[in-house]
């Protein structure tokens, strides 16, 4: 059995913001949406039914604890939550809060508009850690 490694794509655009008992918190490198992605820490899984029963309820609690804390913090209108993997195999959990006034509202982020780095994403990424502390389990890594 191999062991869990990020994805090299996820790596590249992601900050590592910390870890939930079993995934991976991820900042996205894009600052035009709030954009946090939740990684299970399983080698060889890409889909959330391959997850044991145990784990896919955790997956649940995890995303459903991350999309609470954006949609509080945030104010946001909408919280996106989706599961492609069509580019990035290895299972991911994106979550992306929107707002009606935001660069691709009302269409989906994807392809919309490049990437727009953020001017300090250590500072970024230290905010969401600050947020994110208060979810049970929430370490940084």
């Amino acid at each position: 059995m191999s062991r869990f490694q990020l994805h090299p794509r996820l790596a590249t655009d992601t900050i590592i913001l910390g870890e939930l008992p079993l995934s991976l918190v991820l900042l996205a490198r894009d600052s035009q949406y709030p954009w946090l992605i939740l990684v299970p820490k399983r080698a060889d899984i890409r889909e959330i039914h391959r997850l044991n029963e145990a784990e896919q309820l955790q997956l649940m609690r995890e995303s459903c604890a991350v999309a609470r804390l954006m949609e509080t913090e945030l104010a946001a209108d909408k919280i996106n939550v989706a599961a492609l993997g069509n580019m990035v195999p290895q299972l991911h959990l994106h979550h992306v809060a929107r707002f009606t006034g935001d660069a691709a509202w009302p269409d989906p982020i994807w392809g919309k508009h490049p990437a727009l780095a953020y001017e300090d994403p250590e500072s970024v990424a230290d905010e969401w850690r600050q947020r994110l502390a208060i979810l049970t389990g929430f370490s940084v890594r």
